[in-house]
């Protein structure tokens, strides 16, 4: 019989991409509230590496569908199984604790519910409504998944109920997505995107991607190329960081030299927005950014706006 092959070692952290343990109040406020509420968070399951300094602000980004996948993608620490029932109490709790947290801007995500008729969708819409009724000032940010096989009809009703923000993270480049994302189609995430802005133009869409997997460098120029021509407003570029042995393996830790490289393309590319750095991830500094992003749809409205006179 054959020995198992040895798992590969794991490469060492550079220094520019550790991070402090979460040890503050503010971290522990946030993560009795939610325990409270039962809500899981992306920044838990997802083992986040900004959970510390975002949660000392009391950021968090609620996960809602529960806190199990019915995907399994290489890069996610995210579980894996047979969800529980949707929990119908869900959207008034996430609503409480953006009450509660005083949040300005909210940002919410859930796992893939391959198993739902509407992949979910309907619990954004939910939530979305629960936020507007009970924190009328805090705007909100959905990262949705890519509701396989049934994303117009899903798109459409979370659309309709007007988020500020709708994100949909490509993740990676298309070569690398049958060993990366094999439950996903590059082009089918591409259309949801573009989807959302032919529905309603004013709603921001942003997606992010994650490098360090393998990619080459003009394939995250031709996705910055593609997220463009879907008229994505906002770009997120983000080191990836292997949660556990079994998941894929960092292939490079992209320096910071080349991230400021990768965000003066993009940004010569005509996104509204760009964020890149090792430490970039969907929802961090999400607040701040929605502000950047509207001061500078403002700027350029103005520009067109002296150019037609």
């Amino acid at each position: 019989m054959n020995a198992p092959l040895p798992t590969p070692p794991r490469q060492r952290k550079p220094d520019w991409i550790r991070v402090k343990a979460p040890v503050s109040e503010g971290y522990s406020e946030t993560r009795k509230l939610m325990r409270e509420l039962n809500l899981a968070t992306v920044c838990e399951e997802a083992a986040c590496p900004n959970i510390g300094e975002c949660w000392t602000k009391k950021h968090a980004t609620v996960m809602i569908l529960g806190d199990t996948c019915t995907r399994a993608c290489a890069f996610c620490n995210v579980k894996t199984g047979m969800p529980r029932a949707v929990d119908p109490l869900e959207p008034e709790h996430v609503a409480i604790a953006a009450a509660k947290l005083g949040l300005e801007h909210i940002v919410v995500t859930s796992v893939d519910r391959d198993d739902l008729p509407d992949g979910g969708a309907s619990q954004f819409v939910k939530v979305i409504e629960a936020l507007r009724r009970e924190t009328p000032n805090t705007t909100i940010e959905i990262l949705t998944p890519d509701f396989r096989n049934k994303h117009e009809a899903a798109v459409e009703a979370i659309v309709s109920a007007r988020p500020d923000v709708y994100n949909h993270n490509l993740e990676t480049v298309p070569r690398l997505y049958p060993t990366i994302r094999p439950g996903a189609r590059y082009y089918a995430s591409l259309r949801l995107l573009e989807q959302v802005k032919k529905l309603d133009p004013s709603i921001f869409t942003k997606s992010g991607i994650m490098v360090g997997l393998g990619e080459q460098r003009l394939e995250v120029h031709q996705v910055m190329d593609d997220m463009r021509s879907a008229g994505i407003d906002f770009l997120t570029m983000g080191q990836y960081l292997q949660p556990t042995p079994k998941h894929a393996t960092v292939e490079e830790f992209v320096t910071p030299d080349a991230f400021k490289a990768y965000a003066s393309i993009a940004r010569a590319k005509g996104f509204l927005l760009v964020a890149a750095s090792p430490l970039t991830r969907s929802s961090y500094h999400a607040g701040d950014d929605f502000q950047k992003m509207q001061a500078a749809r403002h700027a350029q409205l103005a520009r067109a706006g002296a150019v037609r006179a």
